[in-house]
């Protein structure tokens, strides 16, 4: 194994002497450019870099960002906030630590004291799905952006995905293509439900309003986002004396349980009903035959945002004191299913 080189092995090969590397290293004004020229490519032939706890010893910065989740990391698509956020990261010069805690609240307390102890400028929270989150106190030692989440007095910035926007545009898809008898398989059976089946909903019945379409409650099911519901909703609505000629799907997994109880009557995708998706599930959306139009979760953005917004604000001078409250539009993927 080779040797790693010293600012002594650097100061030989540039002729200088190992203070003025240092000064080199430390962006020192008081070099020479021909001097700085030098020692440069003696770094770059000798493969040197600075070691982190030197740099951070001079700078007396970390760089680190934490990166803490509940389920993200192996939920089936949310892990591409971890790729946003890691794919930001990249050209600011900050490295990433991500703990994921699993389902399991408990863990927040060490996490974030693990994260702590280790210098971390910054964190993010992450969750696997949009909701409100209880956070320990300790999270608030460092700048903290939440993603994918927020906390109910707003007190820290957040992302999450505009789901009035996603919902409006997924109806508006199909009453563009000419459907006045648009049906809604919702994800949640209760009411109020989640944030995500509150927004869509409230997107649906706006587009509807929109377009001069009477709301028919008899068209809205509740069901649970699973592939059951669409199976379940979609024999339903169809027996109805006057049924959809087009549901809208709040998850790709109702659309797919929708998809079937479809063929199974006979019924044409979308010659005979129309059907729009809500997350672009890469296994399901384009598996399907036809291919579901669907809205995309934007999970990838939103990494990318709070990683980009959380350095915005270590960088900056006066730090934004009011938090924001950030909704990443959702993006509608259009296939053959509409």
């Amino acid at each position: 194994m080779a040797k790693r080189a010293t600012l002594q092995d650097i100061a030989d090969k540039a002729g200088v002497g190992a203070g003025t590397v240092s000064r080199v290293l430390n962006n020192h004004p008081y070099v020479k450019e021909d001097t700085r020229q030098r020692v440069l490519q003696a770094m770059e032939e000798l493969d040197y870099y600075p070691s982190f706890s030197a740099r951070h010893m001079r700078t007396q910065r970390s760089r680190l960002i934490g990166f803490l989740t509940d389920e993200v990391a192996t939920s089936p698509f949310a892990g591409d906030i971890i790729k946003g956020a890691q794919d930001a990261v990249w050209d600011q010069d900050y490295i990433l630590l991500v703990i994921d805690m699993g389902d399991n609240p408990a863990r927040a307390e060490k996490a974030i004291k693990t994260l702590v102890e280790r210098e971390v400028e910054g964190i993010i929270y992450a969750a696997m799905y949009h909701q409100p989150v209880t956070l320990p106190e300790s999270i608030t030692q460092v700048p903290t952006v939440l993603a994918n989440c927020y906390i109910e007095n707003r007190s820290l910035s957040s992302v999450v995905p505009n789901e009035f926007q996603g919902g409006y545009e997924a109806t508006q898809a199909l009453l563009d293509a000419g459907h006045r008898r648009v049906a809604f398989i919702n994800i949640h059976p209760t009411e109020p439900g989640t944030a995500a089946s509150k927004g869509r909903l409230a997107g649906y019945r706006q587009a509807l309003a929109d377009y001069g379409v009477s709301y028919d409650e008899t068209l809205v099911c509740k069901g649970i986002g699973h592939a059951i519901s669409g199976y379940q909703f979609g024999y339903e609505l169809m027996r109805l004396t006057e049924p959809p000629t087009a549901i809208f799907c709040g998850t790709d997994r109702t659309a797919m349980g929708t998809y079937d109880a479809l063929k199974e009557q006979g019924l044409r995708i979308p010659d005979d009903v129309a059907i729009v998706g809500f997350d672009n599930q890469d296994s399901i959306a384009e598996a399907l035959r036809p291919g579901l139009s669907t809205m995309q979760l934007p999970h990838y953005e939103m990494g990318q945002w709070a990683i980009t917004y959380l350095i915005e604000q270590l960088e900056s001078d006066s730090p934004m004191q009011t938090p924001i409250q950030h909704q990443q539009p959702c993006p509608y993927i259009r296939r053959d299913s509409v």
